[in-house]
């Protein structure tokens, strides 16, 4: 279920059908979410048709061909449209993903498309990050250490970096945060999949060597403890990580050294 950070007292309206392309006989029509702050109106949903003859396969190759042929005045994030970047997250069809690695064919029907659930927005399809990237600076994701730095770099058995697979891949789109129902309810205080599993990737690595003052930045009923394995995170990563599976072992790593 999509839960959306609406200005205060707003609904979303039924907004402007758009002309269809002239002379097009392949188009797919597009729903897509529009507010500005410099507007005194509700968001609403505005329709569009784009010509796919004349288009990529991708729902950002859609959303830039409205923008630069139809509405310019239509506001996203995108850089990379490689799917390694994370600016073009979105809500399309009902599921947080990557408009850049969203097929087109994948969608039955009309294409819906919101912006991040939960997320103040800023305009249009941008949410307001602020709030996660505050939360990632708070685990401090870098390497810590105390023994003095070697002149070339810090060794690392093959072993020891292949504990990092699954968990260095993360491109920070925040797809997982904002499908987390918990996280909805205190994303305040809770830090949530994407922060905690960055957590987990410096908790492991083998050259950091502050484990305990990470974990005791941890132990906290609301940063770690509100993760209640629902699993939307790892349903919605677009790069196929488990940030359930990262939570869990730092929940694990909190008992053993307990014990």
């Amino acid at each position: 279920m999509v839960e959306l950070a609406l200005p205060k007292n707003s609904t979303i309206n039924e907004g402007r059908t758009w002309d269809r392309p002239k002379g097009a006989n392949n188009i797919r029509e597009f729903r897509i979410y529009r507010w500005s702050p410099d507007d005194d109106e509700n968001p609403r949903l505005d329709t569009y048709y784009v010509d796919l003859d004349d288009c990529g396969p991708m729902v950002l190759d859609a959303l830039l061909w409205i923008k630069n042929n139809v509405d310019s005045t239509l506001t996203l994030r995108r850089s990379c449209r490689e799917g390694i970047c994370g600016s073009c997250a979105m809500n399309i069809d009902g599921s947080n993903t990557l408009a850049c690695t969203k097929g087109m064919d994948e969608i039955d029907g009309s294409v819906a498309v919101y912006p991040l659930p939960h997320m103040p927005v800023v305009k249009d399809l941008v949410p307001d990050l602020t709030v996660p990237y505050a939360q990632l600076r708070s685990i401090e994701p870098w390497l810590k250490t105390e023994t003095p730095e070697p002149q070339k770099e810090w060794k690392q058995s093959h072993e020891d970096r292949e504990k990092l697979d699954g968990l260095y891949e993360c491109i920070l789109c925040f797809c997982c945060q904002t499908s987390c129902p918990s996280y909805w309810w205190n994303g305040e205080r809770y830090l949530g999949p994407a922060v905690l599993l960055q957590a987990y990737r410096w908790l492991i690595d083998s050259r950091d060597e502050a484990k305990g003052e990470r974990l005791d930045a941890l132990e906290d009923p609301f940063k770690l403890y509100r993760c209640h394995t629902i699993m939307n995170c790892t349903q919605s990563c677009p790069k196929g990580l488990n940030p359930a599976k990262a939570i869990a072992e730092i929940k694990k790593m909190m008992v053993e050294r307990r014990v």
